[in-house]
């Protein structure tokens, strides 16, 4: 099952860093060595408002599918579109670059707000 090409409604993305390594001197002197060439630990938080249950059921059963935490998957490009549609900018550094493989943080959090309409809430992290 792909991940549900669902529009979302709000969206945070944290680049992440470099994988570097600080080492401090006694007399305060201070070494930096860059350990790799791509960022890791990217993050994408994803909030789907308002979407019915049976839209909700579907991240849920993704989770499921990837074996929650463990494993990674890559975003089709329906969902690619839906995810990243509207978000403005040179295209390069305001979103997540592409090939990137995806694995979830924490299980989807689902919240009723009315009996068929729920909240979603999905934690993302980016394994390059």
């Amino acid at each position: 099952m792909p991940y549900p090409a669902i529009p979302p409604t709000g969206r945070s993305f944290d680049p992440g860093n470099w994988p570097v390594r600080t080492f401090n001197s006694q007399s305060g002197a201070e070494v930096r060595l860059l350990y790799g060439s791509t960022r890791h630990n990217l993050k994408l938080a994803l909030t789907y408002s308002n979407i019915s249950d049976a839209g909700a059921s579907q991240f849920l059963a993704h989770y499921e599918e990837t074996t929650g935490t463990f494993s990674t998957f890559k975003f089709e490009p329906d969902a690619r579109v839906a995810l990243f549609s509207g978000w403005s900018g040179d295209g390069g550094a305001l979103s997540p670059p592409v090939g990137v493989d995806w694995r979830y943080e924490e299980a989807p959090k689902v919240e009723s707000v009315r009996p068929g309409i729920s909240t979603v809430t999905v934690s993302l992290v980016g394994v390059i």
